[in-house]
């Protein structure tokens, strides 16, 4: 009977699907990195005369490369503005007071309102336009919220008119 049973929640599947594949990618690193650290001795080096007595160059010859992966940059904070522009000196007066700046007010004003930026703009993205299964898109639970509020905008102007009347009467 499935009344009483917990649905499987699709972000700790996914959470749990990355975490063993995390520790793959780390198994995975520990043996190449052994293989990186192995001393020089078990390296096979050769004479640097060839078997018809002419002699080679061991600089020309061509080095065990390793492949050296390519990380993504990680710079979330590194497009951050700071909210009040730089201070010069047109943002000071004669005796050396800050001017008022009406516009930096308001947006510090605004900014105080607003929720801070994602750490993760790409994860923002996914759940915005819905494409992790399981979860409503951000903008379907916008419009519940707003008729929610709609709603109970309503029925509160509704209950205020009516308690008005009756004391008017």
């Amino acid at each position: 009977m499935g009344l009483f049973k917990k649905k499987a929640d699709p972000i700790s599947d996914r959470t749990r699907s990355l975490n063993a594949e995390i520790a793959e990618l780390e198994a995975q690193i520990k043996k190449l990195d052994a293989q990186l650290q192995q001393p020089a001795s078990q390296l096979r080096t050769g004479s640097s005369t060839t078997s018809d007595g002419l002699r080679r160059n061991p600089a020309a010859q061509v080095p065990h490369k390793s492949h050296v992966p390519v990380f993504e940059a990680n710079d979330f904070q590194g497009h951050k503005a700071p909210l009040d522009s730089v201070a010069t000196s047109q943002h000071f007066n004669d005796l050396g007071v800050r001017k008022y700046d009406i516009v930096a007010a308001f947006r510090r004003f605004r900014a105080y309102f607003r929720s801070p930026d994602a750490h993760n703009p790409k994860l923002v993205s996914y759940l915005a336009a819905g494409s992790i299964k399981g979860l409503r898109p951000l903008r379907y639970e916008k419009r519940v919220a707003r008729n929610r509020f709609i709603a109970l905008f309503i029925v509160l102007l509704i209950l205020s008119w009516g308690i008005a009347a009756a004391l008017l009467k």
